[in-house]
């Protein structure tokens, strides 16, 4: 088994399994420390800006990345999205929510690191997760002069060997003879991105899972106050 096999047919289901199992685990086990450990109160200055660019960034990349790979190609075609439409979309919108994410992330570090009231109440797994979230965006935006290359020479080739592989995995037929061929700085941010997985149930991350999804369908709750009641 060469390497190109080992990290891109076999990895990603080691990290899969992590992620899964060990938020569960957990979970079940350690409830206590299944929270964002928001650092709010220790200092509020550049908070604001830095968690709004990092979480719209992150968020975007998110559905950016589900829409644009798991989509199958012939998909996008009966819809009349052209491959060149597609990859400037995918530019663009990578462009966007990458350079969004990684200002937030690198705020977000930053603050960890120098802010000494945060930086007492951190945990390292709390400043290495948002380094290398930073690393994971820093290494997409790193893909985008390459796809412009790619898009201006009319060749959407490597989108859509992506795709494949992404739809490869996910379909449990993993085809890591896809990627051979691929510029190594997309494998870089494939391995690095895929390793945030591995890395989810260690973190605050798991307070993805508990994403108040309810909240924006919830109604409203009275709340007395000296001026009278206030709905809320």
């Amino acid at each position: 088994m060469d390497l190109n096999t080992l990290i891109f047919g076999v990895y990603p289901y080691v990290a899969i399994a992590v992620f899964l199992l060990g938020s569960w685990i957990r979970f079940d086990h350690e409830q206590y420390t299944w929270k964002s450990d928001s650092s709010q109160l220790l200092s509020k200055k550049g908070l604001r800006l830095a968690s709004n660019l990092f979480h719209i960034g992150i968020i975007g990349l998110f559905f950016g990345h589900a829409v644009g790979l798991l989509i199958p190609h012939s998909v996008f075609i009966a819809l009349g999205v052209s491959d060149m439409t597609h990859q400037w979309i995918a530019i663009s919108a990578g462009t966007v929510f990458g350079g969004m994410c990684l200002l937030g992330a690198a705020l977000l570090w930053m603050r960890r690191m120098f802010t000494s009231r945060v930086r007492a109440a951190s945990r390292w797994m709390d400043i290495n997760i948002l380094g290398w979230l930073a690393l994971t965006a820093f290494l997409g935006l790193s893909t985008i002069p390459v796809s412009i290359q790619h898009a201006n020479a009319g060749n959407a080739g490597t989108m859509i060997l992506l795709a494949e592989w992404v739809q490869s995995i996910a379909y449990l037929r993993p085809n890591p003879e896809l990627l051979r061929s691929v510029d190594l700085v997309y494998k870089l941010h494939l391995f690095v991105g895929i390793s945030v997985f591995l890395f989810f149930p260690f973190t605050r991350l798991v307070h993805i899972w508990s994403a108040p999804i309810g909240y924006l369908g919830r109604a409203y709750q009275i709340v007395r106050s000296k001026r009278g009641l206030v709905r809320s």
